[in-house]
């Protein structure tokens, strides 16, 4: 019996929408914007714009900063031509980490994006990680700039600010990168035996994360020349050469980055390149009468009210600090090492930089840095 009545229905809302004003006794979508339906076109049911235009602006694609500060991610949004009255408009910033952009633009990028912050009017939410640390500037009409407080190793990669208002979704991203030091890790059993997933937690076993490519480009443009190779946080496995030679890529090769390419990350090992940004306590080095044992190093710094300090946080301190010691100390992965800011006599080359002795006996003497 509802099989036959379904064409008289059809037929009889057909003729309500043919009588003047019929319209009007329906409701129908509008957000403001004007679209031409051409659905008698080529069949498609295509839609022109022919109004209001969406536009989404950030005056800076890349923004540094450094741990545990605050920083912007600018974004901007008007309209075109300009609207008389506000509107309620949405907005999404996610987030692509730096482990998992292999290209300026992917495809696959948006895909893996995650959510970092949602709002609506004075309506907003913030996810994983970030919740909490995460607000929207909102300093003039249009500025839906994100705030994220307390930076951590981990929050570096490309930011998309993506604005919502019915059918239209424009959208910008901006990098975001932490100023920090790279520098190279091996195991106390030798060179080459990290997989990746061990590569990673040695470095966050040192507070720090593995570098990207961007951040080893970097540290490779200022200097850093080493001959064994290590993991980035994207799975790849390079390493830096500033003086071509023979065991490092060959004289005939440029100076640069010398690639692997993608490796397996459960079966092959190599080294790690590790990035330390800036510390929230200080690194110093303990006076002592006496120099002392592995053990009695990491005592000692207790006994100071501080812990032994782990490399990650050495090389930053080198680095963002300029901490200058030329006292070989003990660190937490029973490594021994000494920041030189000054190059001098009586310690080590004629260029700065954190000088190591290596995974020397424990029972040996030295001095200790401590961290608070």
């Amino acid at each position: 019996m509802l099989s036959l009545l379904r064409p008289l229905l059809a037929a009889l809302l057909y003729l309500l929408l043919l009588l003047p004003g019929a319209h009007s006794r329906f409701p129908v979508y509008n957000n403001g914007f004007h679209y031409q339906d051409i659905s008698n076109g080529n069949g498609n049911g295509e839609i022109y714009f022919n109004g209001v235009r969406l536009h989404v602006e950030s005056p800076e694609h890349a923004v540094s900063a450094t741990r545990g500060s605050s920083v912007t991610l600018p974004c901007h949004f008007h309209y075109e031509p300009e609207l008389t009255t506000p509107r309620r408009t949405r907005v999404k910033w996610s987030w692509l980490p730096s482990n998992s952009i292999s290209a300026p633009v992917s495809p696959l990028a948006s895909t893996m994006e995650t959510e970092v912050m949602v709002a609506m009017g004075n309506r907003h939410r913030s996810y994983g990680s970030f919740k909490g640390r995460v607000r929207l500037r909102r300093s003039a009409p249009g500025d839906l700039s994100l705030v994220i407080n307390e930076l951590q190793l981990n929050d570096t990669g490309r930011y998309r600010c993506e604005v919502i208002d019915g059918l239209e979704d424009e959208s910008v991203t901006v990098e975001l990168e932490l100023r920090g030091v790279v520098f190279p890790y091996f195991s106390q059993k030798g060179r080459y035996h990290y997989n990746f997933f061990g590569a990673q937690q040695a470095c966050q076993d040192q507070d720090a994360t593995l570098a990207t490519f961007e951040q080893l480009f970097t540290a490779w443009e200022e200097g850093l020349d080493w001959c064994n190779a290590g993991w980035l946080a994207d799975g790849t496995v390079q390493y830096p050469i500033t003086v071509p030679r023979e065991g490092c890529g060959g004289t005939d090769l440029a100076p640069g980055l010398r690639s692997y390419g993608q490796r397996h990350r459960l079966i092959h090992q190599y080294d790690a390149f590790c990035f330390s940004a800036s510390v929230k306590g200080t690194v110093y080095f303990l006076d002592q009468t006496t120099k002392l044992s592995f053990n009695e190093a990491v005592q000692a710094c207790v006994s100071d009210g501080s812990q032994i300090a782990k490399v990650g946080q050495l090389y930053a301190a080198w680095r963002m600090t300029g901490l200058d010691q030329c006292d070989a100390g003990w660190l937490a992965d029973g490594s021994v090492r000494y920041p030189i800011t000054r190059p001098r006599a009586n310690c080590g080359p004629p260029e700065p930089g954190v000088r190591s002795f290596g995974f020397p006996s424990p029972y040996l003497k030295f001095g200790v840095f401590c961290y608070r």
